[in-house]
């Protein structure tokens, strides 16, 4: 596998191709006021290191990887259930995403969990801040497979060095890159004069 992607990358590239080419390519980025609530729950997931709570063990800030998928990253929490199979709990701002960014991201979580312990995970959780409760989510065959697919393109994506063109849609309302990504803009020019990310073929 080639060099390591870090495990947030997935979601960015489910959220749009060309905000994770920006963040992980071009080394971009921007503050609003998601990121700014997505920082701050991801604080308080990260505040104690390890605790026993009502029996159960609790790493929080636990350092990932799977070198089978190239994959490096921090699980915000995982819980060490009683006959020890870790279960990864996400902490998300706001609410569940569309395109199942966030349970691909949390599956991603638990196969490195896997490599790492030698040890099948069935099921993990997202815990979203705005309605203060756990999304239980299963890692089935379906799940696992789109993550794995996701993997491969998000490597694919970052190992081709190119921008894909921007989307310029309701996603772009909510992205703290727009500033830097210019969507509008250059769908606009495009529009008007040359589409600037064709491939002109000499003859």
């Amino acid at each position: 596998m080639a060099e390591s992607i870090p495990i947030s990358a997935l979601q960015h590239f489910l959220y749009c191709p060309r905000q994770c080419a920006l963040i992980h390519l071009e080394q971009s980025y921007s503050e609003n006021v998601y990121t700014l609530r997505g920082n701050r729950v991801h604080e308080k997931a990260h505040e104690s290191g390890s605790a026993t709570v009502a029996g159960t063990r609790v790493e929080r800030a636990l350092p990932l990887y799977s070198y089978a998928l190239g994959l490096t990253g921090v699980a915000d929490v995982v819980e060490f259930l009683e006959d020890g199979t870790p279960y990864p709990v996400e902490y998300k701002a706001g609410s569940r995403k569309a395109k199942a960014a966030d349970e691909v991201q949390l599956c991603a979580q638990a196969l490195c969990l896997e490599e790492m312990l030698g040890i099948h995970i069935p099921e993990g959780s997202i815990y979203y801040d705005r309605s203060r409760r756990r999304q239980v989510v299963a890692f089935n065959e379906a799940l696992r497979t789109k993550t794995m697919d996701t993997v491969s393109e998000v490597h694919a994506l970052l190992a081709s060095d190119r921008l894909p063109p921007p989307v310029a849609d309701r996603r772009c309302e909510n992205c703290s890159l727009s500033e830097v990504c210019m969507p509008t803009e250059i769908v606009e020019w495009r529009t008007r004069y040359v589409d600037p990310f064709k491939v002109v073929e000499s003859t």
